[in-house]
């Protein structure tokens, strides 16, 4: 194939890419980060567990790789998930608009337990009474009465029960300290649970922590939110305090799967088999029930008369289905699985089922704050930020017109496919754009730009050489498309350094650069070269002008070598100032790097972040 042709085969197979570029940029949406379309932005606290008894580095990322497989399962698109400090995890949510529920999903430690139900629900007098049907008995109206009532359960202990996981539940294993109102008996932190009183209490605000009680239950007593009216029910404010040793686990459980139940209405449930430790468990404990039902009954209607077998998730009382003892008076083998039923929607089954396929997480996660983000800083710094890509693509587009005249508008004219074809990738992956984002995409504006400006100045120079127009392209490219290779991947593999080893947003500039690289290489050496080589031989590059490599008006030669002393000792000043200025001032490290306090607070009336920042910073704060 002669050289012309090559050079029309590729033009049209740019023509192909900017008609296929073109349909996805009409045809595809443009899915947006945290910081550009809002969101819900989590913190949670992490916590030791039976399983875990410190708070380890290894024991974070493991939580954070479960906690980004939840948030792919349930469909939110690029998760910004953190470590924030030693024992803290920041998640980010983009387009999420339940606060709520997205803390549910995400944190939740799905801890499932099995429990033998009236072989361990505590009376008012912290004694299991198994021979008493728990249909006679009521749940505790009040978190403050049931938490109360638990913490005089001090000699029950975590001994006994071991199931099949070997041990005892891990839900109660520590005791575990509540904060109230002491007037109003209110929970503060929404009743969750801390390890130490000091821990409780540090939670709360000065005016809360002025108003507290701290009330501590003691380890292998666990208080039970009770179970919901129905699927669409709120919480209910009812309890049950349990004595924690349940005959089997979450990890004894396998292939949980979201189905319907015929013969409930179609009502949701999720399935699911055992493992054949957990399957032996299942029959014992169901056995246990069983037998102790019939041993009670005295010939009684089974209905009424057979004992349960609950199921508990993080700390909730899910179902406590009754095990008729007349038709399995040996329990249940549980050869074919068995069912969570109660009080499911159809998504809350679907968002158990996944959670309990993925795992539980190591350490417990007690949510500090719960936010709902407005974009309106993230739309506003986009629009600024795309503003400042078109100054910058005009101011560039200009200067290769200026300086290299016919070069100068084919430069202009692959920029432009460049960005045509980086909005199309964007668009087709699809990359979810972020600010850090955006900053790798303009500068790769740049690097496009760079690689024509090395093949030009090389064809410049051969044609001040004396050799023609056309001999010059050839041997421009020829010589000036090593260092531009060199260059390109020495970007590409400092983009992919960072997105190994970085996060969040800092990997969404390291991807965009890195496919921005990429691109530009295509644009700046193919592309172009196919343009001027189909342009050659024509007349509009047959001048030299044209190409702005007329004779130079001004000559002067600088000897850099000569003076290479200077320009080190210059260089060795500047590193010597810069070291003793990092190790005199340090380095004045952001809330994602250091720490530090965020603060979310509502405004009374709309008002613009410029004059929000002119309060703060006189106050130190900005």
């Amino acid at each position: 194939m002669s050289e012309r042709r090559r050079s029309l085969f590729v033009l049209l197979v740019v023509a192909a890419l900017i008609g296929v570029s073109i349909f996805f940029v009409l045809t595809k949406s443009t899915k947006l980060g945290l910081d550009l379309q809002g969101g819900v932005q989590l913190v949670y606290h992490a916590e030791p567990t039976a399983q875990q008894k410190t708070v380890t580095a290894d024991a974070m990322q493991r939580s954070i790789d479960l906690m980004q497989q939840r948030v792919n399962a349930f469909g939110v698109s690029e998760a910004e998930l953190n470590q924030a400090g030693a024992d803290q995890i920041e998640v980010g949510l983009p387009g999420v608009k339940n606060a709520e529920r997205a803390a549910a999903q995400v944190g939740s430690t799905a801890q499932l337990f099995f429990y033998d139900w009236e072989g361990n629900l505590l009376n008012d007098k912290c004694q299991v009474t198994p021979d008493v049907n728990a249909n006679t008995r009521q749940p505790i109206v009040g978190l403050y009465k049931a938490v109360t009532q638990a913490s005089k359960c001090t000699k029950i202990g975590t001994s006994g029960g071991p199931g099949a996981n070997g041990g005892p539940s891990q839900a109660a294993a520590k005791p575990r300290f509540y904060a109230f109102n002491k007037k109003l008996h209110k929970p503060y932190a929404n009743g969750q649970t801390f390890e130490t009183k000091a821990d409780a209490l540090d939670s709360l605000t000065p005016q809360q922590r002025a108003n507290a009680q701290v009330v501590e239950v003691p380890a292998g007593v666990l208080v039970l939110r009770n179970e919901k009216a129905s699927a669409n029910a709120p919480n209910p404010d009812t309890w049950w305090v349990l004595r924690d040793r349940p005959g089997l686990s979450g990890t004894d459980i396998r292939n949980p799967e979201q189905n319907f139940d015929q013969t409930l209405g179609n009502e949701p449930i999720v399935t699911f088999n055992f493992s054949s430790a957990g399957r032996k468990a299942f029959h014992d404990i169901t056995r246990k029930v069983a037998e102790r039902g019939a041993d009670n009954a005295f010939g009684g209607d089974p209905l009424q008369t057979s004992q349960h077998f609950a199921i508990a998730l993080d700390n909730a009382l899910v179902s406590a289905p009754y095990i008729n003892w007349r038709e399995n008076p040996d329990g249940i083998d549980g050869s074919t699985g068995a069912q969570i039923s109660g009080g499911f929607t159809l998504q809350s089954a679907q968002d158990l089922a996944k959670t309990l396929k993925i795992g539980a997480l190591p350490l417990k996660l007690t949510l500090v704050s719960r936010s709902q983000v407005s974009a309106t800083l993230g739309k506003q710094a986009l629009n600024q930020g795309l503003k400042a890509g078109i100054a910058g693509f005009i101011v560039v587009a200009l200067f290769l017109i200026l300086y290299y005249r016919i070069l100068g508008v084919v430069a202009t004219v692959a920029l432009a496919i460049y960005a045509l074809y980086f909005y199309a990738i964007v668009k087709l992956i699809p990359i979810t754009l972020t600010l850090p984002g955006i900053a790798g995409l303009i500068l790769t504006l740049g690097v496009a730009a760079d690689a024509n400006i090395v093949v030009f100045e090389r064809v410049k120079e051969e044609i001040r050489a004396g050799r023609g127009v056309a001999a010059s392209i050839v041997t421009g490219y020829r010589k000036g498309l090593t260092a531009i290779v060199d260059a390109n991947i020495v970007t590409f593999l400092v983009a992919f350094i960072l997105f190994v080893i970085a996060t969040a947003g800092v990997q969404g500039f390291a991807f965009t650069l890195g496919i921005g690289v990429i691109v530009s290489l295509f644009t700046a050496v193919v592309a172009t070269q196919a343009i001027l080589y189909s342009l050659r031989n024509t007349a509009a590059i047959r001048h030299k002008t044209a190409l702005g490599a007329g004779e130079k008006k001004v000559k002067w030669r600088f000897d850099y070598m000569g003076k290479a002393k200077w320009f080190f000792s210059m260089s060795g000043t500047i590193l010597l100032i810069g070291a003793l200025a990092i190790s005199a001032k340090g380095i004045n490290f952001g809330i994602d790097f250091d720490g530090g306090t965020r603060l979310t607070v509502g405004l009374d009336h709309p008002a613009q972040v410029e004059s929000i920042r002119n309060v703060l910073i006189p106050q130190g704060l900005g």
